[in-house]
């Protein structure tokens, strides 16, 4: 067992052979792929987190964590998540994108 920061016991990862090394590699790498291929075929996943993060800038909270967990969900879920405008508002400014490339 290797000691982690904070004096956590983990597993050592000099204990994966080399077959097992590269295995997990080619599993990082498929993975990756598979979210990029996702994200890249629903587009409004980036719509719906830049809407999180222009809150957030706009906002400025001190703690993020706090933000996300509590006034951006339970505030801004009503406002915005749950806004039965929203499928049409997305689907507005993917063609906007569209347009614009």
């Amino acid at each position: 067992m290797a000691t982690l920061p904070g004096g956590i016991q983990g597993l050592d990862p000099e204990a994966l052979s080399p077959e097992q090394l590269e295995q997990l590699r080619g599993f990082k790498i498929q993975t990756r792929i598979t979210n990029e291929k996702y994200l890249r075929t629903h587009k409004e996943v980036e719509l719906l987190i830049s809407g999180f993060f222009r809150e957030m800038f706009l906002k400025r909270p001190d703690n993020i964590q706090e933000f996300a967990a509590d006034d951006f969900f339970l505030i801004l879920i009503p406002d915005y998540f749950t806004d039965p405008r929203l499928p049409n508002k997305i689907h507005m400014q993917l063609i906007k994108e569209k347009k614009a490339a």
